[in-house]
Order: C-alpha cells, then sequence, then structure tokens
C-alpha cells in the first residue's frame, strides 16, 4: 500500500466519522471537549459556527453523527451528541459580543431569498456580514419554515426557536413576511442580483383510496394538520384517530393527537415495526405514551356510514426479502382489517413542488418535477438561481438544509464577484495541533471512560400530555452532561507518525489496548489488512500507512480500532508518535 497522504484533510477528517458524517460537519469532539471543561458558550459557539442552530437541533436533529460515533467500538450505545449540543444552548451566556460584525457600508449586492426556513436563514448568516443586502419572503407571519409548522411544541418551544431565528434576523435581514410567491417572473423583475430558493418541500401526499372523498374532511394531511396545530387553528380532534406513515412526521401526528385530546390513537404502517423511517427514539418516545403501532396492514378503502367516516379496512401483509435484502410486502390471504377512526391523519410523504415558477425562464427541471442543480453548487440551470434545503433534492432534514445553505452563501458569494463557482471554490485545509503539555500529560482527558450512556429525563407522562407546549424532553442537568461528555474518544485529536524517529522497539505495538498499531512488511491492501494483529476486513474503514523504515516494514495502524487514548505516545521512547488535534478549516 501506497503511504496515507496526511497532507490532504481528507484522511483525518474520514476518522473523525462524527464529524465526517454530520452534513455541515460540526466539529463534535472539540464542543463536546468545551462542555466537559464547563466551557458552554464556547460549546455553543462552536455549534453556531456551523450549524447555526445548535439550540434547535440539540432537540429535533436526526443525528446522522451517531451511528457514526466511534464509542461503538467500546460498546454498543454512541455519545449523546445530540443532546450535548442543547447542553450548550441551555447553559451558555449572552452572546451577543461574540456574533459578526455586519458592515454598515454594504457591498451593493442584493439577495433575494425566497422562504424563511432553516437553509434561507443559514445563506442570511453567511452573507450578512460579508456586507450583502439580504431580503427573505415567505407567506407565514413568522419566519422558521417548516421547523415552526411541522415541529411540534413538545419537542421544540416555540421561545428556543425564536430565539435562534431571531438572532439572525436582527442581523440586518429584510422580511417581507405574509408575502406568498405566486410569479418567479414578478420576483426576478426586482433585480436581485442572486435569489436562493428553500420553500422545503410543503406538498403533503393524500391518499386516493375508495371512500376518500367521501370521508371529506374527516381525512386531513398530516403536514397540513400539524401547521394548523402549530398557528392555533386547530386546538382539538376526536376520540379514535389513525395515522398512516411510519415516518418522523407520523410520529409528531400521532403523539399531538393524544395532547388534543384523542382517546384512541393507532399508527397503520405497511412494514415492520424495525423498517419503519422514523427515528427509532421518536418511536420509544411514542410507544412510552401509549400509542399504538398496527404494522404490516396495507390501507383498502375508508369505510364510510351515513356518510361520515367510521374507520379503515385494512389489508394484511408480511415482510418477505429476498437475497439482496430487498423488501416485498407479500398478501397473508387474510380477511381486510377494520380499524375505527373518526378522524384519519396521513403522513406517507411529502413533496417540493414549483407551480409559481413559470416555463420559459431558463429553470430546467427533471422527470420527478425537482430543479436541475449542480451537485457541488446548488445552482440552477439559470445563473443566479440558486436552490436548497428539501426545495433542492427533496426531502431530508434540519442539518442538511442548513449544509445547503453554507453551500448556497458561497456559490453566491463567488457568483456575485465573478468567479467560477467551482474551479474557484476554497479547497478544504486542515491544521493539527500537538495536545502535548509535558512527557506524559495531554491538554484533553485521554482517559477512555466506563460510563453507559446516559438517559435523558422526561416530564411526567401525566403532566405531559396535558399540554401541547410543554416540552417532554427536559434535557441533561450538568451531572448527567459532564459524564455524558466524558464517554466521548475525542476521535479529532490524532495519534499522528513520524517515520523518521521510529526505532521500532515495539513499544507502542505492546501497549496498544486495542492491538490496532503493527509493524509488518507492506503488501497489497487485501493482503496487508488480512496479516494485523487484528485483520482489518472493512475496507471502508482507512489504515494509517507509514513511510518506508529502517528495517523496510511499515507501520500499519487500523484506524477503525483505535480509540485515540495516547498510550502508544506516552510510551514511545523517541517522540514518534505524538497526539494532534485536527482543526478542519471548511470554505
Amino acid at each position: 500500500m501506497k503511504q496515507t497522504d496526511t497532507q490532504s484533510p481528507e484522511h483525518f477528517h474520514k476518522v473523525v466519522n462524527c464529524q465526517y458524517a454530520c452534513p455541515a460537519h460540526t466539529p463534535v469532539p472539540e464542543y463536546i471537549r468545551l462542555i466537559a471543561e464547563r466551557r458552554y458558550t464556547d460549546a455553543y459557539m462552536v455549534n453556531w459556527k456551523s450549524n447555526v442552530f445548535p439550540g434547535v437541533l440539540g432537540r429535533v436533529c436526526d443525528r446522522p453523527c451517531e451511528p457514526a460515533c466511534r464509542r461503538s467500538r467500546v460498546e454498543e450505545t454512541p455519545v449523546a451528541i445530540c443532546r450535548l449540543k442543547r447542553v450548550a444552548a441551555d447553559h451558555k451566556e449572552d452572546i451577543s459580543e461574540r456574533l459578526p460584525t455586519i458592515p454598515t457600508e454594504k457591498n451593493g449586492k442584493r439577495i433575494g431569498l425566497i422562504g424563511a426556513g432553516p437553509a434561507s436563514l443559514t445563506v442570511a448568516r453567511d452573507l450578512l456580514p460579508l456586507g450583502y443586502q439580504v431580503t427573505i419572503f415567505d407567506r407565514d407571519a413568522k419566519a422558521g419554515g417548516m421547523v415552526r409548522s411541522q415541529i411540534p411544541a413538545f419537542r421544540l418551544p416555540e421561545e428556543v426557536l425564536d430565539e435562534e431565528v431571531d438572532r439572525i434576523l436582527d442581523m440586518g435581514v429584510e422580511t417581507r413576511f405574509g408575502t406568498d410567491i405566486t410569479s418567479m417572473k414578478l420576483l426576478l423583475e426586482e433585480d436581485f442580483d442572486a435569489v436562493f430558493v428553500g420553500t422545503g418541500a410543503p406538498s403533503g401526499r393524500d391518499l386516493k383510496i375508495p371512500g376518500r372523498d367521501e370521508a371529506g374532511e374527516q381525512v386531513q394531511v398530516g403536514i397540513n394538520w400539524l401547521a394548523g396545530v402549530a398557528f392555533g387553528h386547530i386546538t382539538e380532534t376526536t376520540k379514535n384517530v389513525i395515522v398512516l406513515g411510519g415516518g418522523n412526521t407520523a410520529m409528531d401526528c400521532c403523539r399531538t393527537a393524544l395532547r388534543l385530546g384523542a382517546k384512541a390513537v393507532n399508527v397503520v404502517v405497511r412494514s415492520s415495526y424495525e423498517d419503519m423511517k422514523a427515528s427509532p427514539w421518536e418511536k420509544d418516545d411514542a410507544q412510552a405514551e401509549g400509542i399504538t403501532f398496527v404494522n404490516h396492514h396495507v390501507p383498502k378503502d375508508y369505510v364510510i356510514e351515513d356518510g361520515k367516516l367510521v374507520g379503515m379496512r385494512f389489508d394484511v401483509v408480511e415482510s418477505v426479502y429476498d437475497e439482496k435484502g430487498k423488501r416485498s410486502l407479500v398478501p397473508t390471504g387474510q380477511e381486510p382489517v377494520f380499524i375505527a377512526a373518526d378522524t384519519v391523519l396521513v403522513a406517507i410523504g411529502q413533496d417540493a413542488k414549483f407551480p409559481w415558477i413559470e416555463p420559459g425562464l431558463g429553470i430546467e427541471f427533471d422527470n420527478w418535477g425537482m430543479p436541475v442543480l449542480n451537485d457541488q453548487t446548488l445552482q440552477s440551470t439559470r445563473p443566479g438561481l440558486f436552490f436548497g434545503g428539501d426545495a433542492a433534492f427533496g426531502p431530508e432534514n434540519v442539518i442538511t438544509a442548513v449544509a445547503h445553505g453554507h453551500q448556497a452563501a458561497l456559490s453566491i458569494d463567488l457568483y456575485c464577484q465573478g468567479k467560477d463557482l467551482v474551479e474557484d471554490r476554497p479547497a478544504e485545509t486542515y491544521d493539527l495541533i500537538s495536545q502535548k503539555m509535558g512527557v506524559h500529560e495531554w491538554s484533553y482527558q485521554n482517559v477512555v471512560s466506563n460510563d453507559e450512556r446516559q438517559a435523558v429525563p422526561h416530564m411526567d407522562l401525566s403532566d405531559a400530555l396535558q399540554r401541547i407546549d410543554a416540552e417532554v424532553e427536559l434535557g441533561f442537568d450538568e451531572r448527567l452532561a459532564l459524564k455524558e461528555a466524558a464517554r466521548c474518544l475525542s476521535c479529532d485529536v490524532h495519534t499522528v507518525f513520524t517515520t523518521n524517529r521510529c526505532i521500532e522497539c515495539g513499544a507502542c505495538e505492546d501497549i496498544c489496548p486495542m492491538d490496532c498499531i503493527n509493524f509488518t512488511d507492506n503488501g497489497e491492501e487485501q493482503d496487508l489488512r488480512s496479516r494485523l494483529r487484528v485483520p482489518a476486513c472493512d475496507s471502508n474503514e482507512d489504515l494509517y500507512v507509514s513511510a518506508d523504515l529502517k528495517t523496510g516494514q511499515v507501520m500499519v495502524k487500523d484506524e477503525d480500532l483505535c480509540l485515540h487514548c495516547g498510550l502508544c505516545a506516552e510510551r514511545c521512547p523517541t517522540g514518534a508518535w505524538d497526539m494532534q488535534k485536527f482543526i478542519l478549516k471548511l470554505a
């Protein structure tokens, strides 16, 4: 194998699996270390730079970082990365003095943002300090987009959302709320230098099966119903509610229905419980509140009696998997099952639609009605027009919308300067900084904690179900936060090897608790992986391969096994090993 290229950020970045998995590349171990030092405001600002909405995302993020967490090398459960983000938000002090300065003298460029959701707000946050004049359009009276309209207050208190949204608006955004954009042509005539579309995926899918027309208003599209609750138009529901769908929106619908007075709530899903798309913690919370899950049932028809909906019939199926793991739903032959309901909430998906974008504007759409975009720059086929969030590639999540906002802001800045959006795009760079404070002392806590994941305290269930705005999760107190923060393995503090200092004494090999350091003859990758002390079978996980040593052998470290404990660097008599903090510098 070739020597590992440590001049590129890719190798070290990939080893920080949580940061690599986060669409916004939040430096997770860095802010967790700051929490462990009780530097909550510093931890918040590390988050604010990357993900813009730490208080919001500390409650509602889909947590792509946690399945990637390397804590699973020690035990099954990852570090509670998301909830530690909330700790930073809940315990921070005033940050007003730390916010970027907004120039009073503008650069003469005007940017229009359609939709006031997380993608557009991120674009605004990034461009305002550069002197751009930013105008946000939204049909609602307040910013926040579908985060405000679709996420219930018992998961995300309104004051948390308001604080982080208003922080951006107060940076000098011109707002045109209560403005429904019905014509892209008319908007473009306002002579903006660039326009960003961050309108989300506001079109929920209905279920057109027999009986739908007769059921009328007793059947509601889930996201529209949630918006009605969020804006105070819906304050109660009926006794028996069916929720169709197995995603997070369905979980929000069923839990909201309980709080609005429903006595029986059935979530009916085509798949198995394990294959439901909802996040595991969302399913757990729904079950804890008494929601009934009915799996492997496919809607057949709405049952109407005397002109009113009384329930639904479902065909019973089972999941059958082929040799490639692809699932098919196969009828069992059982008689259809009737489930009583006087309200049905349909949460089976949503789409981004653009009926307000007229043809002839140079904006191309694909066969699914989505804009044709450059994946890297998010520029459409019309120069100066960009898309992001759910409006770009379909429904994703809040942190992906933030990541799109960062990339779109960079593209808009380059475009307004007349630069090439790809060729002139700044490359990622990084710093590696030694953490050495003495011969055997580091500037970070390198002892591996043996604690299991801390459970997040919840409000008493009977009290929680009484109010729609009572936040169910109470968050970590300081004691729990510090115990959980100690579980982080500080994967961004890397073991860095200097070949010409190594005398091949084998001390590091002996002391490594994971047997991940090897001195061996080089070879082809598959062969070399098989000859390590612990064979490295997962080719997706990198090996750290040194240059040739004096004996002709190479040092090979399995990055998948390494716990970054620093024992190799403490034991090494020549300083060939060092613990160095990786700091990724994004454009």
